[in-house]
C-alpha cells in the first residue's frame, strides 16, 4: 500500500488549493494556514516516499488501477526522490517568508499550492503526456504568481513569460505527438522499448520528437538564447514568488529533460544522433558563457542571479548532451545544488529588501554591519555558486568538467574541452560579480572616502530601480525601512523564521559538498541503468 503515497503527494496540494478560495468566502487571510498545512503534509509524504525508496528500491503506482502502458503511472526512484525532497523543502520554507513579505490574498495561496502540486507531478510522472499536463499546471500558476502584486511591470513580465512558456509547452506537446506516432505509446519505459522494437533511433519521427521536446524544455529552462523571459520574471515578481520560482520551476524542467533523454530516448539515441547531441551541447556551452557575462553586468541582485541561472542550467544541459556518466552525475548534483543555492540567494535578497528597502548592490554598502547574519549567508551562498570547495557548487562543476574532459579525450574532439573551458570562464565571471557583492557588503563601509559611501550621505538620496531609496543612518549604515521585522536574537532587521531557513540552506549547501561519494552512491542506480 506504500505506492498510494505517490498519488497522495500530487493530490494533497492540488486539493488543498481549492480551500483558500472556498474558505475565503467566509474568512479573510485563511490562505497562509491552509498552504502551510498542505505543504507540510506534502513534505511528510515526500519523506515517506524517500524512506520507501531507500529501503525497498524504486516503486510505482498505476492510477485508477489501469496498468501501463494503457494507464498513467507514477514512479519514484533515487533521481525523482532527490528532486521531490527539494520541492518539498523549498515550498515549506518559502511560506515562512511569504507570511511576512506577502502577498497575503487567498487566491495567491491557491495558486501557490497548485504550483507545488504541478511540480510534484512533473517529478513523479512516468508518462510523457501526463508530464505535459503537469508542465502546464506549473506554467499557468507561475504566470499568475509572477503578476501577484498587480503592478504593471510584473504584469508585463508575466505576459512575456506566458508567451514564451506557451511556445515551449506547444513544442513539447508536438514532440510527444511525433513520439506517439512512431511508437503508439506514451508510457516512458514503454516508449523506450518501442523505439527499439518498432522505429529505431534513426527514425525521422523519433528524431523530430526529441528535437521538439528538447527545444520546448529549453524554453522552460531558459537556455540562451531563449532565456529572455527569465530576468524580467525574476526581477519583477514579488520576492516570495521569485524565491520558489527560481529554485524550482526551471529545475523541474531540467529534471524533465534529464528524464526524457535518459529514460525515454536513452544514451544510445544520443550516440546514434551526434548532430542532435552536438546542437544541444553547443547551445548549452554558449549559455554557460553568455549567462555568466550578462550576470556580471548587472547591478540589480535579482536580475544578476537570474542571468546566473542561465549559465548554471547551461552546465546541466551540457552534462546531458555529453552522454558521459561522470558528466551526467555532475549535472544531477548541480541540478539539486543550484535549486538549493538559488533558494537561499533569492531568500536572502528578499529579506534584505524587506528590511532595508533595496535590491541593488550600490545601495547595500556596509550591509554586513547592519545585517551581519543575512549578509554573511548571502556571501557564503555566492561562494558556493562560484564553486569554492567544499560545497555542492564545487562538486557539480567538478564532475561536469571531468566528464567533459574525459569525453573530449575519448573521441579526440575539442567539444568536450570547450565545455570544460566554458565552465572555467563562467567561474571567473561568477567570481567577479560575487566579489562585487562581498566588497560592497564588507569593504565599502561607512566613513570611507570617495565612491565607498561617506558617513554623511543624505538619507533622502535619489530613489533608484523603481523607487528604492538608499537611505542611511547617521553612521552611514543602510537604514531599516519603517516597520521592518525585528528579532531579539540578531541585529538583522529580517524575519527570524526566514533567517533560520536561510541558515539551513547555507548549512546544506556546504555540508553536501562533503558528500561526493555519498551522492555518487545515491544516484548510482539511475546512472547504472542509464548507461547499461
Amino acid at each position: 500500500m506504500t505506492d498510494v503515497l505517490l498519488p497522495l503527494a500530487v493530490v494533497v496540494p492540488i486539493v488543498a488549493a481549492t480551500l483558500p478560495l472556498a474558505l475565503g468566502l467566509r474568512y479573510d487571510r485563511v490562505g497562509w494556514p491552509v498552504a502551510a498545512v498542505g505543504t507540510t503534509v506534502t513534505a511528510g509524504i515526500a519523506a515517506a516516499i524517500a524512506a520507501e525508496t531507500v529501503i525497498n528500491g524504486p516503486f510505482s503506482h498505476a492510477l485508477g488501477g489501469f496498468l501501463p502502458p494503457v494507464g498513467i503511472e507514477l514512479v519514484a526512484d533515487r533521481l525523482s526522490v532527490a528532486v521531490l525532497l527539494l520541492v518539498a523543502a523549498v515550498s515549506v520554507a518559502t511560506l515562512a517568508f511569504a507570511r511576512v513579505a506577502g502577498p497575503r490574498e487567498n487566491p495567491f495561496y491557491s495558486a501557490y499550492l497548485l504550483l507545488v502540486g504541478g511540480l510534484v507531478g512533473m517529478v513523479l510522472t512516468g508518462d510523457l503526456f501526463n508530464l505535459f499536463v503537469f508542465l502546464e499546471i506549473t506554467g499557468l500558476t507561475t504566470y499568475a504568481l509572477i503578476a501577484a502584486d498587480r503592478s504593471g511591470a510584473s504584469a508585463y513580465a508575466s505576459l512575456k513569460y506566458l508567451v514564451v512558456g506557451t511556445v515551449g509547452a506547444s513544442l513539447y506537446l508536438l514532440g510527444v505527438g511525433y513520439v506517439f506516432l512512431a511508437t503508439g505509446t506514451l508510457n516512458m519505459l514503454d516508449v523506450q522499448a518501442q523505439i527499439v522494437a518498432q522505429a529505431g533511433y534513426g527514425d525521422p519521427l523519433v528524431r523530430a520528437g526529441y528535437a521538439f521536446i528538447a527545444t520546448g524544455l529549453a524554453l522552460k529552462i531558459a537556455l540562451f538564447p531563449v532565456h529572455s523571459w527569465q530576468p524580467d520574471a525574476y526581477q519583477r515578481a514579488p520576492d516570495s514568488v521569485t524565491t520558489i520560482v527560481a529554485a524550482l520551476v526551471s529545475t523541474a524542467s531540467a529534471y524533465a529533460l534529464i528524464r526524457v533523454t535518459y529514460t525515454v530516448f536513452t544514451v544510445d539515441f544520443l550516440a546514434a544522433n551526434e548532430g542532435i547531441a552536438t546542437a544541444l551541447l553547443v547551445v548549452s556551452t554558449v549559455s554557460i558563457v553568455a549567462g555568466s557575462a550578462l550576470a556580471a553586468m548587472q547591478s540589480n541582485l535579482k536580475r544578476m542571479f537570474a542571468y546566473s541561472s542561465v549559465a548554471q542550467f547551461g552546465m546541466i544541459g551540457a552534462a546531458i548532451a555529453l552522454a558521459n556518466e561522470t558528466a551526467l552525475l555532475g549535472g544531477i548534483v548541480h541540478l539539486i545544488g543550484h535549486g538549493l543555492v538559488k533558494f537561499g540567494l533569492f531568500l536572502g535578497i528578499g529579506m534584505l529588501a524587506l528590511g532595508y528597502g533595496t535590491r541593488r548592490i550600490e545601495n547595500l554598502a556596509s550591509a554586513a554591519r547592519a545585517a551581519p547574519y543575512t549578509s554573511g549567508a548571502v556571501a557564503v551562498l555566492g561562494l558556493v555558486l562560484v564553486g569554492i570547495p567544499p560545497s555542492i557548487g564545487f562538486l557539480g562543476k567538478w564532475y561536469i568538467g571531468v566528464g567533459a574532459v574525459d569525453a573530449g579525450l575519448a573521441d579526440g574532439g575539442a567539444v568536450g574541452i570547450a565545455v570544460a573551458a566554458a565552465i572555467f570562464v563562467s567561474t571567473l565571471f561568477t567570481l567577479s560579480y560575487v566579489a562585487r557583492i562581498i566588497e560592497r557588503f564588507y569593504f565599502a563601509g561607512a566613513g570611507l572616502p570617495g565612491d565607498h559611501g561617506d558617513g554623511d550621505a543624505p538619507a533622502d538620496a535619489a530613489a533608484t530601480d523603481g523607487g528604492e531609496s538608499p537611505a542611511r543612518t547617521a553612521s552611514g549604515l543602510p537604514a531599516p525601512v519603517a516597520g521592518a521585522p525585528r528579532s531579539s536574537l540578531v541585529p538583522d532587521r529580517v524575519p527570524t523564521a526566514s533567517l533560520l531557513a536561510l541558515a539551513l540552506a547555507v548549512f546544506a549547501a556546504v555540508a553536501l559538498g562533503f558528500g561526493g561519494f555519498a551522492l555518487a552512491e545515491w544516484f548510482d542506480p539511475f546512472l547504472t541503468e542509464a548507461f547499461a
